[in-house]
């Protein structure tokens, strides 16, 4: 289970073709450096979890300030203040409580337990897209939303006879 279920969940939009053929492997690599990123976590464990959030924070904008500034341009745009805000909120307060509270995961229940958290993005997406969007919710997503369940649980209580 795992794949399997997500990619029964996606499977009628799922053509990967010349089009988007880069953006598939560019998730693909974004996945493995999530990856890759936990495990470095790991070897870390011993810095304050506030310590570890604030230098990867501070390191991705040193990082990334100058490949967006040289992409997006944003020097010729103007940017609403409203947009400005809602920027600025989203990249302090969800990201840094999400960050703090992944590694929190990472350091008390390990890289197996905290990569089960991207088998409940489609749980979350599919519930709020339809209450925000009006999505709909179709036989086979509620099958595959099930499928995940199941796998987590499955995976979890194989954990759970490990430590006793």
């Amino acid at each position: 289970m795992g794949f399997q279920e997500l990619y029964f969940y996606f499977s009628d939009n799922l053509l990967i073709d010349e089009n988007n053929f880069t953006s598939a492997l560019l998730i693909l690599l974004g996945s493995t450096c999530y990856v890759i990123g936990g495990v470095l976590t790991l070897k870390i464990s011993k810095k304050k979890n506030e310590n570890v959030t604030g230098s990867i924070l501070i390191w991705a904008i040193i990082i990334l300030l100058p490949l967006v500034s040289f992409i997006e341009q944003p020097w010729q745009s103007i940017p609403r203040t409203d947009s400005l805000i809602s920027v600025i909120y989203l990249g302090i307060v969800p990201t840094g409580v999400a960050w703090l509270l992944r590694f929190r995961i990472l350091k008390n229940n390990g890289l197996i337990f905290q990569s089960q958290v991207s088998y409940l993005i489609p749980i979350f997406g599919t519930i709020l897209g339809y209450i925000f969007l009006k999505e709909l919710i179709t036989i086979k997503v509620l099958i595959s939303l099930i499928a995940v369940c199941i796998g987590i649980y499955f995976v979890k209580k194989a954990d759970n006879k490990k430590i006793i």
